[in-house]
């Protein structure tokens, strides 16, 4: 079910979003090429700072390669169900309104082809579909209702089956871009705010000229007060 909807959701109308959550994240330095200013080379501390763990929670459409994505301390259903409940409602204001009636939308669009059955009520319009793994806290008759309510259909990916998942396989090429080469804990900052700020792009390498070995780099992309974090690309 999962793959048909990978393939004709997205042309029946019905966009199709991918959950995960990535972590933990320890803030201790990450090996990893990076940029650095020509004569200031990476440094790594002597001390063992210990500022807690970071995870990633990401809403990832395969369609256009929209992301949503935010860095916890924590991913337990009392955070991820906050989070999906504030920016699912966002996802779904951005979209057309539905105004074909049930019985004449595309077969891929309706609740009884996801369901295997007719609904017993009659729910809203189906307007997105949700893409997560099968854990409990998804099952959670709560989240479940206030999806159903809101017209998103989630699709439990099966034991062994989260390759499915395509947000796990955007966390595989965002997360390591994100840490590769940093020290979050030597910047004061938890892993959580460079994992959250990755798939922005706020990140850029600065400019190079002049020889290969970037011994006539242009600087400018550092601030002006110095900091080097300017120089440190997260995700070019």
């Amino acid at each position: 079910m999962i793959e048909q909807a990978y393939e004709l959701a997205e042309a029946a109308g019905v966009p199709l979003w991918c959950q995960d959550e990535a972590g933990p994240y320890r803030t201790v330095p990450y090996p990893g090429a990076g940029w650095r200013p020509v004569g200031e080379p990476a440094r790594q501390p002597h001390e063992d700072v210990r500022t807690g763990t970071a995870k990633r929670l990401t809403l990832f459409r395969p369609a256009t390669g929209a992301v949503r994505a935010a860095g916890v301390s924590s991913a337990r259903d009392a955070v991820l169900h906050p989070w999906l409940q504030a920016e699912l409602p966002q996802i779904l204001a951005a979209l057309p309104p539905v105004t074909p009636p049930e019985a004449e939308r595309p077969a891929p669009a309706r609740w009884a082809t996801r369901l295997g059955h007719e609904p017993r009520a009659p729910p809203p319009p189906l307007r997105l579909l949700l893409v997560w793994d099968n854990l409990a806290g998804h099952r959670s008759w709560a989240i479940v209702r206030w999806l159903f309510a809101h017209g998103v259909m989630p699709l439990d990916t099966p034991l062994s089956g989260s390759w499915l998942n395509m947000a796990e396989a955007l966390q595989r090429i965002v997360v390591p871009r994100a840490l590769a080469g940093q020290d979050p804990g030597r910047r004061r900052r938890s892993s959580a705010g460079w994992t959250r700020r990755s798939p922005a792009g706020t990140r850029r390498p600065p400019r190079l000229s002049g020889t290969a070995n970037g011994a006539n780099a242009d600087t400018d992309a550092c601030d002006a007060s110095g900091d080097p974090e300017r120089c440190w690309p997260i995700l070019s």
